[in-house]
């Protein structure tokens, strides 16, 4: 799906703007990130687009997460009827001498709506909700930071307010074979049409 070319981004605070330069050798080290922003194949998609090879991420996967605790290892047909309460997400295990974990989060908030309660575009319920689920203490202060300096730059003006869950991640079941990479495997499949970049 084509789309208009996006405005120039406008100033955005210095702490997104002074975020710490990597040194760009690839570290062998490896951390997970972990977001939802809609049908999982389009936040994947975008993800994998912009930050593969040199951009630091190594392996992404689609799955299921966040739900009640009596949901284990659910069907997508369960995630998709909302009775579990998991979200799809994209698990993404990135180097962090090449991509910081800020920049994951901004781009996160960049390429969907945050502002739309259980909501993409068209698709609605808690599976389709925003939410960020962080793997320690640092990732969760960076996650409420980055949320706040995207809120005054790009939303405040709009009297519009993020409502991403930001929550500690918990158990994580991978999704079905299919959905794996399902847009690279699939170019004419169904995409958000959210997830495209926003500033």
């Amino acid at each position: 799906m084509s789309h208009a070319a996006s405005p120039p981004p406008p100033t955005v605070p210095s702490a997104i703007q002074s975020r710490q330069a990597l040194a760009g050798q690839p570290s062998g080290q490896v951390e997970v990130a972990t977001f939802a922003s809609g049908c999982f194949w389009g936040t994947e998609h975008i993800f994998v687009k912009h930050f593969s090879g040199a951009g630091g991420l190594v392996k992404s996967t689609v799955g299921y997460t966040g739900g009640r605790g009596d949901s284990q290892n659910p069907s997508y047909k369960e995630v998709c009827s909302g009775a579990t309460d998991h979200a799809e997400a994209v698990k993404l295990e990135f180097d962090p001498a090449l991509v910081g974990y800020a920049e994951l989060v901004e781009f996160f908030y960049r390429t969907h709506d945050p502002t739309t309660l259980n909501r993409q575009g068209g698709d609605r319920g808690t599976q389709y909700r925003s939410a960020i689920f962080t793997h320690t203490p640092e990732q969760l202060e960076i996650a409420n930071r980055v949320t706040a300096e995207v809120q005054k730059a790009h939303f405040d003006d709009k009297g519009q307010k993020i409502v991403t869950r930001i929550e500690a991640a918990g158990p994580w079941w991978d999704a079905e074979t299919y959905h794996q990479l399902y847009l690279f495997n699939n170019p004419d499949g169904y995409q958000c049409p959210t997830h495209r970049l926003h500033w």
